[in-house]
C-alpha cells in the first residue's frame, strides 16, 4: 500500500513538475518575444537610408521624423517607399512570429503595440523615432489580408471629406480596430487594437478638433 501510495505520489510529482516547467518555458518564451518585438522597432529605416542617401540623420531635417513621409519628403518617393516597406516589414515579422509561437489573435496585437512602441521611442536612437503607422499597417495586414481593402476604401472614403493624408489614414486605422470587434469571438481583440491605434494617434499629436473639422480648399 506505502508502494502504490508512494508510486501515485511520485506520478503525481511529475506531472506536476512538467506543468510548471511548460507554464514557466512559455512566460520566458513571451517575454522574449515582447523584448525581441520592440527591439526590431527600433530599427528606423528612415534612419538608414538617410543615412545611405545623404549621409545624414533624417531626424534632424523636414519634420525630423524617421517615418516614411518625411523621407519622401526630404530624399524623394524611392526613399518614401523603402522607408514604407521597411517599417511595415517590421509589423508583419512580429506577428509571423508570434504565429508560428501558436499566439493567439490578443498577444499577436500586444506584440504588434510593442513593436510600434519600440519604432516611436527606439532606445537605440535615444528615444527619439517615427510615428508607428507604416509599421502598424504591415501587422494589421500580416493579421489579415482582410485589412488591405478597409485601409483602402476608409482611407478613401475619408480623403474625400478632410482632403489631407494624416486624420484620414488615422481614421481608416480606427476602423481596422473596430473590425476586430467583428471578426474576433472575443472581445480583447478590438480593445487592444483601439488602445493600438490611440497609441499611434497620440504619436502623431493630432487634436481632436482635426477629427471635426473638414479640410477645404
Amino acid at each position: 500500500m506505502c508502494k502504490f501510495i508512494l508510486i501515485v505520489y511520485n506520478l503525481i510529482w511529475v506531472k506536476i513538475t512538467v506543468i510548471i516547467t511548460n507554464r514557466n518555458e512559455g512566460v520566458i518564451l513571451l517575454v522574449l518575444y515582447f523584448i525581441s518585438a520592440y527591439l526590431v522597432g527600433n530599427l528606423l529605416f528612415g534612419v538608414f537610408i538617410g543615412r545611405i542617401l545623404s549621409g545624414r540623420d533624417i531626424r534632424t531635417e523636414g519634420s525630423q521624423n524617421a517615418g516614411a513621409r518625411n523621407a519622401g519628403r526630404v530624399y524623394g518617393k524611392k526613399a518614401f517607399v523603402l522607408t514604407f516597406l521597411g517599417d511595415a516589414l517590421k509589423g508583419a515579422a512580429v506577428i509571423i512570429a508570434g504565429n508560428m509561437l501558436g499566439y493567439s489573435t490578443p498577444v499577436l496585437l500586444a506584440g504588434l503595440l510593442v513593436v510600434c512602441v519600440g519604432h516611436i521611442l527606439p532606445i537605440l536612437f535615444r528615444f527619439k523615432g517615427g510615428k508607428g503607422i507604416s509599421t502598424l499597417i504591415g501587422g494589421l495586414i500580416a493579421i489579415h489580408l482582410l485589412f488591405v481593402p478597409i485601409i483602402i476604401v476608409s482611407f478613401f472614403i475619408f480623403y474625400l471629406i478632410y482632403r489631407g493624408f494624416t486624420v484620414p489614414g488615422l481614421l481608416s486605422l480606427v476602423i481596422c480596430a473596430i473590425a476586430f470587434f467583428f471578426m474576433e469571438d472575443e472581445y480583447w481583440s478590438g480593445c487592444l487594437a483601439l488602445l493600438l491605434v490611440a497609441v499611434i494617434i497620440y504619436a502623431h499629436r493630432v487634436s481632436w478638433q482635426e477629427f471635426l473639422v473638414k479640410k477645404t480648399k
